[in-house]
């Protein structure tokens, strides 16, 4: 039997709640702020100088890369969908040991890995260097941080110590200034002020203070309850979409997926057509914006009509502010705090993530690629 009373027990949290996951969710927009801050800190030379052979020039660039693994990726997916409608620009995530064969010297690459020891990030820093990309580096610490220094490229250094999908304000909000910084934004703090307004506002509505009647992230965290969370985006909501998957894998410890409008109205929904033995274990959450376009609302009223009878739950996400920055980030928000409290509901602490942990031990078992980095930076300065 479900005992929805615990989302109102606070000293219930706290004792699932060990490490204070929900702490960090109501402390996003602190982060934001001071993320946002040590980017205008940071300068980014004209030039940089690796080798007498290697030079490095920072100028305005043909195409971006954001590369990274996990929440440190995840950071350069909201980027994408934020500026995809007007950056002539393209940018690209990477999540892979190596970069797309097309970068080069014209190619602004961000180097993220919150640990700075995620070995395929710095196996693709190694690429950017081989490649003599303009590199960024977003780390709190560790190797990544150490060859930067090492090589005079520039770094934004973030605190350590947060889980790492706790630290994506650190990981998104540096670039659009950085971004800036280089010429290709411009004015970009309106909008990031008003997403850390709408963001506090969220946190006081979401806290564990407020009761779940009048708590919508305890609603939905109580309407996923015992059932396979699947998440439908659309356009900037890509990237969302797939941020709360990933949370409700690390954050609430179950199976979950994502999918995508138009896309998934030409294969996802078919699978609903399967046994209600098997779609009543599924839960639908749909993320809704006031001005999505007619197209994208009638695909969805469709799908919910016509698709989604057999699953146990539909639910939705109402996007919160007025511009696409804020908007996005309001229903990560929102999301973050159903997470945790659907773990809560579980009894399951937030925070330990034990196979990701057991997974990367036994990487490190047969090769180490610290190492073989070292060796190709040496190769490359020398």
């Amino acid at each position: 039997m479900l005992d929805v009373s615990i989302l109102d027990r606070i000293d219930e949290i706290k004792k699932i709640d060990r490490s204070d996951m929900l702490g960090h969710c109501i402390k996003t927009p602190q982060y934001s702020e001071d993320a946002v801050a040590r980017a205008e800190q940071t300068e980014l030379p004209a030039k940089v100088n690796i080798s007498r052979r290697v030079s490095i020039k920072y100028e305005k660039p043909r195409h971006i890369v954001v590369t990274g693994m996990g929440g440190s990726a995840i950071g350069g997916e909201i980027l994408r969908d934020w500026l995809q409608d007007e950056l002539p620009i393209p940018i690209e995530v990477s999540r892979d040991y190596t970069l797309p064969a097309y970068v080069n010297e014209d190619t602004l690459v961000f180097v993220i890995s919150y640990s700075g020891e995620t070995e395929e990030t710095l196996s693709s820093f190694a690429d950017a260097l081989r490649k003599n990309c303009m590199m960024v580096s977003i780390t709190s610490g560790g190797p990544l941080l150490s060859f930067s220094k090492k090589l005079n490229l520039p770094f934004l250094q973030v605190p350590e110590g947060l889980p790492p999908r706790a630290a994506v304000p650190y990981l998104f909000f540096p670039l659009p200034i950085l971004l800036e910084k280089i010429g290709v934004l411009s004015n970009v703090r309106e909008e990031i002020d008003e997403t850390l307004r709408v963001m506090r506002s969220l946190g006081e509505a979401n806290s564990s203070r407020v009761p779940v009647k009048n708590n919508s992230a305890k609603k939905l965290a109580v309407g996923l309850a015992d059932t396979v969370p699947v998440v439908y985006g659309f356009r900037q909501y890509s990237a969302i979409a797939h941020r709360l998957k990933t949370q409700f894998n690390e954050n609430s410890k179950v199976v979950s997926k994502y999918e995508v409008f138009p896309e998934l109205n030409h294969n996802e929904v078919v699978g609903w057509e399967a046994s209600e033995a098997l779609t009543k274990h599924f839960s639908v959450v749909i993320v809704r914006d006031r001005n999505e376009p007619a197209e994208i609302r009638r695909r969805i009223e469709a799908t919910k009509s016509l698709a989604l009878k057999g699953a146990k739950k539909v639910l939705e996400i109402h996007a919160s502010g007025d511009g696409k920055l804020a908007k996005m980030f309001s229903v990560l928000h929102i999301g973050d705090f159903v997470s945790v409290y659907l773990a809560i509901l579980q009894n399951k602490d937030p925070t330990p993530v034990k196979t990701i942990s057991a997974i990367k031990r036994e990487m490190k078992k047969e090769i180490s690629v610290i190492d073989r980095v070292e060796d190709e930076i040496q190769k490359i300065v020398t």
